[in-house]
């Protein structure tokens, strides 16, 4: 299939050697901002090897003294039996380890309230950006912050805006403007534990239920506006997200535009085999625990403007990763590449050449496996991460905006024929 013409890109067809993976050249360039992540490919600093061990020795070392009762305790136990006759059973006391507790505290309320206030407060609901601000209780009984731009008299589409991890669906209010202009009406909604939504900050406890508050969300708004077709756009792990939320037959339905990727989150490894053998048991045993063995230091953007204006966002969550959180990145890493041939929805998928977060081959096995029959991939030639965000980031937006476009011209074009019939 022919592809638009843009600037600093590579085509569909190029392989992995010719696509340019070259390292960006930073000797005299603009300063660049750093993403810290223990999930990606490369070196291994033995300190977190260390800390790893550190962790699991104690951990060995508790389990065992929790489940040791003393001669006086249990006799204590025997008469607390004997005095209930057979009303009542006694069981071990399990350690708080075992069963973290996962109620929320006043601290968290109190970071929430907080987060959503700024959330709410950072753009006034007024006619020039036609921002609105409607948050939801989910089906969890959590309440998620939503806000739509729709400035546009007459809608030609939708699109849900799904944001990357760390950050919330604000930081897409510019790249919302750009499509108000062209007809589409933009929805964004934060997930758990990002942005104005409930949860602790960077924390998610399943990304299986992100993907159901993404189809909740999309339901709300359809159902709001019934009749217009609609897209969702997803940014690295929010594109995740996407793909598999589009999975769903229910979904397909409600998406007759498609999907739009930038970086998703495809393909993802472990830095290092151990992280990826042990990460499983410490997202059951310690979920929240922040992560402080890598301080990898990865480059997202080569916007200085735009870097600062994210690292100084007090809605983007710049701490260590945590460690459900980045287990539950790499189970749906795992499930998307075992199953890309599943992937049927019309996609746009579009990566950097040298993003050191999400790997660009990811891209290329889902436009290759994929059995969508409209689909179409770009590779940009030097570009990082957060390709919305580059210098080059109006002719992106250009290039999204022409493919929905052709995207909703086959839509009107099938409609129409199937009307004349």
């Amino acid at each position: 299939m022919s592809l638009m013409a843009a600037p600093r890109s590579l085509y569909v067809g190029s392989t992995a050697g010719e696509s340019g993976m070259e390292k960006h050249a930073q000797a005299g360039g603009a300063p660049v901002g750093y993403y810290f992540s223990p999930f990606t490919l490369g070196s291994f600093p033995l300190r977190a090897l260390r800390r790893l061990a550190m962790a699991f020795n104690s951990l060995s070392a508790m389990a065992p003294a929790s489940f040791r009762f003393s001669a006086s305790r249990m006799a204590k136990q025997k008469k607390g039996e004997a005095g209930e006759g057979k009303s009542g059973s006694s069981q071990p006391r399990l350690p708080l380890l075992w069963f973290p507790r996962f109620g929320r505290s006043v601290k968290e309320i109190n970071e929430v309230q907080k987060r959503r206030k700024l959330a709410t407060e950072r753009f006034s609901d007024d006619g020039e950006t036609g921002r609105k601000v409607v948050s939801f209780v989910n089906s969890r009984g959590q309440t998620l912050f939503s806000q739509s731009w729709t400035r546009v008299q007459e809608l030609r589409a939708l699109v849900i805006v799904l944001h990357g991890l760390n950050e919330h669906s604000g930081r897409y209010a510019e790249f919302a403007m750009h499509l108000n202009d062209q007809g589409y009406g933009v929805f964004g909604m934060d997930w758990i534990g990002h942005g104005g939504s409930d949860g602790l900050h960077g924390y998610v406890e399943s990304l299986d239920h992100v993907v159901s508050d993404t189809i909740e969300f999309l339901q709300r708004v359809r159902a709001e506006h019934p009749g217009l077709p609609c897209f969702i756009y997803g940014h690295s792990t929010g594109g995740a997200i996407a793909v598999k939320a589009a999975s769903q037959p229910e979904v397909l339905e409600l998406l007759e535009g498609g999907i739009i990727l930038t970086s998703p989150a495809v393909k993802v490894k472990a830095a290092h085999p151990v992280i990826g053998a042990v990460a499983p048991l410490f997202s059951v045993l310690l979920p929240r625990y922040q992560f402080q063995g890598v301080n990898r230091k990865l480059a997202v953007c080569r916007d200085p403007a735009a870097l600062v204006t994210k690292y100084t966002d007090p809605l983007v969550y710049t701490g260590n990763i945590r460690v459900r959180t980045g287990t539950e990145i790499l189970r749906l890493s795992s499930y998307l590449l075992k199953n890309l041939k599943s992937v049927k929805i019309p996609f746009l998928v579009l990566h950097g050449s040298d993003d050191q977060v999400t790997d660009p081959t990811g891209s290329q096995d889902l436009y290759d496996q994929a059995s969508s029959s409209h689909k179409d991939i770009k590779l940009y030639q030097g570009l990082l991460h957060d390709i919305l965000f580059e210098p080059e980031r109006i002719e992106i937006i250009g290039d999204i905006l022409e493919w929905m476009d052709n995207r909703l011209a086959r839509i009107n074009a099938g409609e129409k024929a199937t009307a004349d019939v």
